[in-house]
């Protein structure tokens, strides 16, 4: 373990990170971890993305309709939440986050279970969607606030696709904060 200043710097020091409140644990790791758990991520992150933000084209403009990869994104993300709510996953309480691509500070109200080989941070990456987001992780620190035990977490190391989309996946929430920061509030 390393102190809890030397984990922040190391996950957040110079790579975007976001802060948010959204349903998320920290649970032991199974025994052999799934090896589809990277590629489930993976196409859950690109799923979202193209329904929250359209297909990313790397093609000159064809003229092409758009349609059709929505279409199959909306079916993924519906075959991901159909798969999850056969496995009856429980709702893991909201609280507070800060993550980025390398690992994230998890604001827990109870110490997580001892896991030396490590965990899995589960997190629901969408409001609007309760599949969840499963990302193998090692706790660096532990620091005991006011608030609860904040819990320092860092990646195992992801394949370059998987990083690559949560590193999309936290811009667009960082996007998103911005753009409503500087929404002009209502006068009361």
């Amino acid at each position: 373990m390393t102190t809890p200043a030397a984990a922040a710097e190391l996950l957040f020091g110079d790579s975007l990170s976001c802060e948010e409140l959204r349903p998320a644990a920290f649970v032991p790791r199974p025994r052999r971890t799934d090896p589809v758990l990277a590629a489930s991520a993976e196409a859950l992150l690109r799923a979202l993305a193209v329904v929250e933000d359209g297909p990313r084209n790397e093609e000159p403009e064809s003229g092409g309709d758009h349609a059709l990869p929505r279409i199959e994104a909306k079916l993924d993300l519906l075959t991901t939440l159909v798969a999850s709510l056969v496995r009856h996953e429980d709702a893991d309480p909201v609280r507070f986050l800060q993550w980025s691509a390398r690992g994230a500070c998890l604001l827990l109200s109870e110490p997580p279970p001892d896991a030396p080989e490590g965990g899995l941070l589960r997190v629901r990456p969408a409001d609007w969607l309760p599949s969840t987001l499963q990302l193998p992780a090692t706790e660096l620190a532990r620091e005991q606030t006011a608030e609860g035990l904040r819990v320092w977490l860092r990646f195992d190391p992801l394949p370059p696709a998987l990083e690559a989309a949560l590193e999309r996946h936290l811009f667009r929430i960082h996007r998103r904060a911005v753009a409503e920061s500087r929404r002009p509030r209502p006068e009361t």
